[in-house]
């Protein structure tokens, strides 16, 4: 067997060369200018202001009604815009989106799990 045939399989990785390390900071850790001082004007902001109620989440009835809007292609692509977006710029065009999705879009207008799509974590 020739040596070649000995050696381990090479991978991708070995062709391009390691950067190396030197003494210091662990990979992935930033450098701590100033931070000491930025976690206590956080942290005193934070306790400072005025706490606001907690959201209960929306009925799964009307998170079903908007993920059917979601998939409803005659109303257009919903990638890259809000759902009220979508419900405007539907109606403007004449495609006569449902009345009740615009209700509720309006009602929870500060929920992101109803202004948001179905796709609005994925990149475009």
């Amino acid at each position: 067997m020739s040596r070649r045939a000995m050696e381990q399989p090479r991978r991708i990785t070995d062709s391009f060369p390691r950067r190396r390390r030197g003494p210091g900071r662990a990979p992935g850790r930033l450098k701590d200018k100033g931070k000491d001082k930025d976690k206590a004007q956080v942290k005193a902001k934070v306790r400072d202001s005025p706490r606001a109620a907690p959201q209960s989440p929306p009925d799964p009835a009307l998170l079903d009604m908007l993920r059917r809007f979601d998939l409803s292609w005659e109303y257009g692509p919903c990638t890259g815009i809000t759902r009220l977006q979508r419900w405007e710029r539907a109606q403007a065009l004449g495609l006569s989106p449902p009345g009740p999705v615009r209700d509720a879009l309006l009602e929870h207008r500060d929920d992101p799990n109803v202004t948001y799509s179905l796709w609005h974590e994925y990149e475009l």
